[in-house]
């Protein structure tokens, strides 16, 4: 056979197979010319970001390499575009001229589009519903932009639909009810929106879910039962404000999430029990008042336990089981007894000493471990505790009554015989006991009316002992269960968390109140500037407490509400304290601490600035937009919300980094306290005042007028001629007409553009009628844009400002609040 017909049959057939590979291959064909114009016009709309530098009109957006990057590039099948990824670093939002309806537009000409990722670009206005044009999509990630409004129903007619996050926007309105028309959406993420209402029950139609993520809303009410969603995995709802029934879940979840919200009653032991795929429970900063479930420190998969800040009771034992895997619990701020078990603070302590030692084991086995503030006792782990009379003070004030020792069936019997002689002999004892105590009760009347009432102070629970804590009612601890450990902003302000003061403490920090620390004085009584033994400085507010007989239970609510409101752009709370009459243990003195904000107020740096001390532009509209912020939380960022805060210039605060606090809230207790003494106190609630919240964006159109123009604001009558100085000015072509208005000091500086946005807004805030005012997620978006575009121009001096960005996305959180005191005008 000659040399050349040796070869293998298929090395003759393989270059015919890989010319129709190749001729198989996606690759081979070129991009259509359409979707080509279409991604270059995406790239327009976009305002030719930064990330999509390496587009143009020669770019092989499918099949040439050369121009993708991490942050943006394009997939394809044949000659269409199936995927879609740009992902930008964040900022604020695009251009007034942007149109998301034009930009859907152009998308909807990617027919075949299956994946879309749009993150950080900037874009803003409600997302359209003509979504639905791309029937192929399975995963879209709009994250960290603008995008405002109801989720549309567009979306439930996307029936290949798998994944769809939305975090870090700022969506509103209640979720619809259409969700359970998606038959394949398996993640649903809507991370810090703004939306309201109730989970719809169609959530448990949705068989496909695995995981659910609706954290950092004003979500309220009750959790559906969402046992039937078999594949449902991951379920994270914190920070809102449900239940407060804790939700039935299927048994296969891996991660619950459920801190910062309304869940109470009991944690249900049984069922939590059989979850044992589950990884990480978090139920933090809740309302559950109940025995701890020993159950779930030896669940077969969990990791990462938090059942901190509640009521739950119980007494733990050393020799209690744990799971191999654990490796964060925190038990603490809780009303535990007994002893840690030694299976945590074992490996607690190995943790600590992995890194001495470089021993493999235990390092891999290291836990940490979280328990202070509960009454434990036996190992250093547990951390600073009260006394056992604490929670047991608690306990009893929450309905919680220890379970006896039960006994076998004769030694019951017997002791039910013992009990009934006993009884019976004690009750003649009692009897005669009653009328003696009752006699003695009426001379003990008769003399504490013939002397002064003492005081009896409230000290911080860390600083009793035993033998005080023996003679002290069991009223002086109720306000403790409220206070939580952990509380979410605290880390990011800087600021110390939420605890209860003594009066010695605050005595000290204010030199026993002397008149030179007295800051003001109004009907509810005065304000004094002090400083703790750490060196912090503070504000404390006193409160004179004019009905009679009130119990510290009757402030229970408003030391909630105080104790959660912490935001960077509100003067945020650090404590209070109980002054007791110690006859009755009655409320006699409220005494509230605040941070203190030292910088003076935004009026001596706008109309009563001196030369070099007037904040420029720039700072001026971040100023604006901190103060809008601090509104957005007072509004939405609770539950209930607070509206008409009577703002004020003088009540906005500068802290060291020019960062603008809301100094000065409606909470209910000023009202409450007004209505008592027959004063004018408001005749509704705080979170139900008729147009509130429209009332508080006129309030800010105020403010925002003396920032513009830099001349004090007194009288409405100014207000009107303001007003009608500035619809001239913005109906004038001629950018004179503006820049006269503007401050002197800052108008040189001031693009027309930016000026504009600002005053059309600020003329909007003080429409006549409410209903014509803007939202303050609307002015959000117009000082963003005004901030924006001043910074884009050349001749701006690009000054920094205060803000960590005044660009930033608005963010709600679900953990701050001084009240409303003419001390800071």
């Amino acid at each position: 056979m000659a040399r050349g017909s040796c070869r293998h049959p298929l090395l003759v057939l393989l270059p015919p197979l890989l010319l129709l590979l190749l001729a198989m291959v996606p690759g081979s064909t070129q991009l259509q010319s359409s979707q080509t114009w279409s991604l270059l016009k995406i790239q327009q709309l976009l305002n030719y970001p930064p990330v999509l530098r390496t587009w143009g009109n020669s770019t092989d957006f499918c099949y040439g390499g050369d121009y993708k990057t991490s942050s943006a590039f394009v997939e394809c099948y044949g000659d269409s575009v199936t995927q879609l990824h740009i992902m930008g670093p964040g900022g604020g939002p695009l251009p007034k001229t942007f149109s998301v309806d034009a930009f859907f537009t152009t998308l909807t000409r990617l027919p075949d589009l299956r994946v879309l990722t749009l993150t950080g670009l900037g874009l803003w206005g409600p997302l359209p519903g003509k979504v639905s044009r791309l029937a192929s999509l399975e995963i879209v990630n709009v994250s960290g932009n603008y995008l405002y409004g109801h989720l549309p129903e567009g979306l439930s007619r996307l029936g290949s639909l798998q994944t769809f996050i939305a975090d870090d926007n700022m969506l509103s309105g209640e979720l619809p009810g259409w969700l359970g028309k998606l038959p394949s959406l398996a993640v649903l993420s809507l991370r810090n929106n703004s939306l309201q209402g109730a989970l719809p029950e169609s959530v448990r139609d949705m068989g496909s879910l695995r995981s659910l993520t609706l954290a950092c809303n004003n979500l309220s009410g009750a959790v559906p039962d969402l046992s039937a969603l078999t594949n449902l995995q991951v379920v994270d709802l914190a920070n809102n404000s449900l239940g407060p029934a804790f939700p039935r879940l299927g048994r296969k979840v891996a991660s619950v999430v459920l801190s910062g919200n309304r869940f109470g009653n009991g944690l249900p032991a049984e069922e939590v029990a059989s979850f044992y795929l589950l990884e990480r429970l978090d139920v933090s900063r809740n309302r559950f008042v109940s025995p701890f479930p020993p159950a779930l420190l030896a669940l077969p998969s969990i990791e990462y336990l938090s059942v901190a800040g509640n009521r739950l009771t119980g007494l733990l034992a050393a020799n209690m089981s744990c799971g191999e895997n654990l490796r964060f619990v925190d038990v603490s701020s809780n009303l535990l007894t007994g002893t840690l078990p030694s299976c945590l603070t074992t490996r607690a302590a190995a943790g600590s000493g992995a890194g001495k030692n470089n021993n493999n084991d235990e390092s891999s086995s290291k836990v940490t471990l979280l328990a202070a503030s509960n009454c434990l006792s036996g190992t250093s782990a547990a951390g600073t505790q009260h006394p056992a009379l604490f929670c047991q003070n608690q306990a009893l004030a929450v309905g919680i009554v220890p379970v006896q020792a039960r006994g076998g069936g004769k030694a019951k019997a017997k002791a039910g015989i013992v009990a009934s002689s006993v009884a019976a002999a004690l009750a003649i004892a009692a009897l005669a006991g009653v009328a003696a105590f009752l006699a003695a009760r009426k001379a003990a009347v008769r003399r504490a009316k013939a002397r002064p009432p003492r005081r009896l102070v409230e000290h911080a629970a860390s600083s009793m002992s035993m033998s005080i804590s023996g003679a002290y009612p069991s009223q002086l601890f109720a306000d403790a269960r409220y206070i939580s450990q952990t509380v979410k902003l605290q880390g990011a302000l800087g600021i110390p968390a939420y605890r209860s003061f003594s009066l010695v403490e605050l005595e000290a920090a204010t030199n026993n109140f002397e008149v030179s620390r007295l800051m003001g004085q109004d009907a509810h009584g005065q304000m004094y500037r002090g400083t703790l033994s750490n060196g912090t400085a503070v504000t404390i507010r006193s409160l004179r407490v004019a009905r009679r007989g009130s119990q510290a239970a009757a402030f229970n609510r408003h030391v909630e509400m105080i104790s959660r409101l912490r935001h960077r752009h509100l003067v945020s709370a650090l404590g209070h304290c109980f002054e007791y009459n110690l006859d009755d243990a009655t409320v006699t003195q409220l005494y509230l601490v605040f941070e203190y904000v030292h910088n003076g107020n935004l009026r001596s740096r706008i109309s009563q600035g001196t030369e070099g001390r007037k904040l420029p532009w720039v700072q001026r509209i971040s100023a604006a937009i901190g103060v809008a912020k601090g509104i957005q939380f007072l509004h939405g960022g609770i539950m209930p919300g607070l509206f008409a805060n009577n703002l004020k210039i003088t009540n906005i605060l500068l802290d060291q980094n020019l960062v603008a606090k809301i100094g000065s809230y409606n909470i209910p207790i000023l009202s409450e306290t007004a209505k008592s003494e027959g004063g004018g106190g408001s005749k509704y609630p705080s979170d139900r005042v008729p147009n509130g919240d429209k009332i508080d964006i006129y309030d800010f159109g105020v403010i925002l007028l003396e920032v513009v123009t830099g001349r004090p604001i007194t009288s409405i009558h100014e207000v009107e001629i303001m007003k009608e100085q500035l619809q001239s000015a913005l109906t004038s072509e001629s950018p004179g007409r503006r820049r006269v208005l503007v401050d002197q000091a800052v108008s040189r500086a001031c693009l027309d553009e930016s000026a504009r946005t600002v005053m059309e807004i600020c003329l909007r805030c003080l429409a006549k009628e409410p209903a014509q005012r803007p939202s303050v997620e609307d002015v959000l978006w117009n000082l963003q844009f005004a901030a924006q575009v001043q910074d884009d121009w050349r001749g701006d001096s690009r000054s920094t400002t205060s803000e960590e960005s005044p660009l930033s996305p608005s963010q709600i959180p679900r953990d701050p609040i001084i009240t409303r005191t003419d001390a800071y005008a």
